[in-house]
Formats: structure tokens, sequence, C-alpha cells
């Protein structure tokens, strides 16, 4: 068994775990990135749609790995009915996440971090003041001394569970396909609500003209069927659906959406960041924005303690400290949203898109609309709602949007 020695060693080549891996070499720290297959960014396991924002917290511009500007949504109600949100800014990209992940591997690499591909993690423990990280590399057993482990890989990962943080609260099931489809608008989103789609929701991503990224995500407590069959079923029913999707795909996507942060996220030597860690925006799923936020600190906070040579769990706590600063409030308020929204039925939703499709209302939406960051335009809808029926409906979950709490 070969022994090697880092600083900072980081599990998972995912957005998070290169964030990390930057970050931690560019405070200084001598740093070994671990991506368990044998490509980073492969399999896919996300929509491919991130936020404006995501690329600025990231430090890159648009490049060859973004297929389409998105600017708007278009969101359907159980009825039929629909808005449409969103203007000329453009708000989020539909990107190709093999080639985006790449990039960001890329720059990992260029801040002076070290890469071993097709290497996975198979046990951690403790020797001398250090963390001992077991992995299997090119069929060869090492093991990798270092002061600070961050887990960003996943949320099937070992790290939170070998170190003793424990899991996400909640786990969604997904699935999406790529299929041909006559897009509408290959600068608008489209978003589907209701009982055909048990508590989240379904959408379509434009890659080009005639090509969609369809799926949906559903909350497995809230109905007997998996993800696949509510996809088969919404694709089989819903009349947009039968007029514009080809049935049969081109590549096919399952995987889980965690949701809900462990009560800590740092211990002895550990710290776990990304889906690991929960960091997901329970309102929509998304994950890349908030996770790689979290990594540039969580790479901060391990190179900084482990060049001091002080990495214990009350250190590291630097880090659980500031991600929640940044981005706690909106994760806590989003999952009781989550759970306010979950329990609406199709009369329910049909009544908030009529709501939202108010000229005033839509200007609020169009005007003060933040995927990352819905607590202003929330507050704003509290407002607008007042002496509507749909108010004692949903006022507990935009209540908690304002709180204080």
């Amino acid at each position: 068994m070969t022994d090697f020695s880092y600083d900072v060693v980081v599990v998972g080549g995912g957005p998070a775990g290169t964030m990390s891996a930057r970050y931690a070499a560019m405070g200084g720290a001598r740093t070994l990135l671990i991506e368990e297959h044998r490509a980073a960014g492969s399999p896919v396991q996300c929509t491919g749609l991130v936020s404006s924002k995501t690329l600025d917290v990231c430090g890159i511009k648009p490049g060859p790995w973004v297929y389409q500007e998105v600017t708007g949504a278009h969101i359907f109600a159980p009825d039929g009915s629909s808005i449409s949100i969103g203007g000329e800014k453009v708000r989020a990209y539909v990107v190709d996440r093999k080639m985006f992940d790449r990039h960001l591997l890329a720059q990992a690499a260029a801040a002076g971090a070290e890469v071993l591909i097709g290497t996975k993690a198979v046990g951690l423990g403790d020797a001398e003041g250090k963390k001992v990280l077991e992995v299997i590399s090119g069929g060869r057993k090492m093991r990798i001394k270092t002061g600070v482990v961050i887990g960003a890989d996943g949320v099937q990962g070992s790290i939170a569970r070998w170190s003793g943080l424990g899991q996400v609260r909640k786990l969604l099931s997904g699935v999406q396909i790529e299929t041909a489809y006559d897009v509408a608008d290959t600068d608008h989103v489209e978003v589907f609500v209701g009982s055909e789609v048990p508590g989240f929701f379904a959408w379509v991503v434009p890659v080009n003209d005639n090509t969609a990224r369809v799926g949906l995500c559903i909350d497995p407590a809230r109905t007997q069927l998996s993800a696949y069959e509510h996809l088969m079923q919404f694709l089989d029913s819903n009349p947009r659906m039968k007029e514009r999707a080809a049935r049969g795909c081109s590549d096919m996507l399952v995987g889980c959406i965690p949701l809900g942060p462990q009560s800590c996220t740092a211990g002895d030597g550990v710290l776990i960041t990304g889906d690991a860690a929960g960091q997901v925006k329970p309102t929509s799923g998304g994950g890349v924005y908030m996770g790689a936020l979290c990594a540039k600190i969580a790479g901060e906070v391990a190179a900084k303690a482990a060049l001091s040579g002080d990495t214990s769990a009350g250190a590291l706590m630097e880090y659980d400290r500031r991600w929640r600063e940044a981005v706690g409030r909106e994760l806590a308020v989003g999952m009781r949203i989550h759970k306010v929204f979950g329990r609406l039925g199709d009369e329910d939703f049909n009544e908030l898109i009529r709501f939202f499709g108010e000229p005033e209302v839509l200007e609020l939406i169009n005007t003060y609309g933040d995927i990352d960051h819905p607590s202003i335009l929330i507050g704003k809808l509290l407002a607008k709602a007042k002496g509507k029926k749909l108010f004692g409906m949903f006022r507990v979950a935009l209540k908690a949007m304002v709180s204080r709490e």
C-alpha cells in the first residue's frame, strides 16, 4: 500500500468538488482532488440548466458548452392555463454538463490542484493527528494522509457517513430524457405543476429548435409510482406533451435531489459541501449555484486550517458558520415553502397561476424574480396576495420567506 500526503483532499469532481479544490489550492494548500468516474461530468445527473449567477460565482464566462440562453419560463397549471414570466434579460443557460464540469476541473488544475481520475474512496480513518483516506486507483490501493478531507461526493457519497455527520433530511426522485420536441421558444423553459407530478414539478428545457430535455421530480412519500412511471404517464396524458414530444429518447438520466442540510457540516478534519451537504434550493432543486458558493468557502477554510495546523472541528466550524450566513436562511425558508406547496391540490395551483397572471403580479415577478434568491419576490407577493382567497392557502410559506428567524 502506497502512502501520499496532502494538506487538503477533495472527494468528488463535480462543481462543488472542483470549486473546493480550486480555492484550497489558491489558498496555498497542497491539494488533491479525486474523482471516482473515468471522466469529470460523467454520468450526468442534472438538467443542465444553470443560472447566470452560477457563472458569476464560478468566475467564468459563457463558453462553447452553452446551448441556449434562457430569458424566461412558461408555467402551466393543471387546467392547461399558463403564464409567461421573464423578459429580455438572460437569467440562465442551458449547458452541456460534461463540458461545463470539465471546464471547472481545468480551472482547479490551473490553480494548482492535483487530480486523480478513476479513483474511489473506500475508507476514512485517523493516524497521528491526520485524516487517512483509503482509495483504490488503477486497481491499486493507496493511503492518503491529509489535514482536511472535503466531501463533495454527492448525495450517495460516503464522507458524511464515515465522519458521523449524517445524511440530508429528504430525497426527491427524478428522471429526465432528451428527446425530439417541437420547441415553441428556445429562450424559455416550460414548467408544469399539479397532481401529475406529486410533490414537485415537471420541466422542458430546450436544447435547440427541435430537441429538449423533458423531465420531472417527485416526492416518493406522496406516490407509489416511480419517477419514470410518472414521466411516462405525463408524456401520454398531458395535452402539450402529446402534441409536441416524440416517443423515444436519445438520452436518459435518473437521480435524486437532496433537500435539507445536516445540522452540522464540519467535523475533525472533515468538511462536506454541495449535494453531500444538502446545499440545494428546495424550491427549484438547483444545486450548482448553492454548491459552488459554499464550496468556495469550504476550500478557503480548509486551506487556512490545514496550513495553520489546527484542523479540529472547532476551527473548521468557520465553514459551517460562513455558508449558513450566506445562504442558510434561503435554504431553511425554502424547505418551508417546499412543504407547503407540496400539499396543494390542482384547484389550488390553478388559482395560484391565475393570481400570478394578474398584470401587477406579473410585473412584480419580472422585476424582482431571482431563481437563486427568491425571498425578495415572495415578500412582494405576500403584500399583493392579502385579502385574496389564495392568501390563506400559502401565507405560511410566504411568511416563512420574509421572517427574520
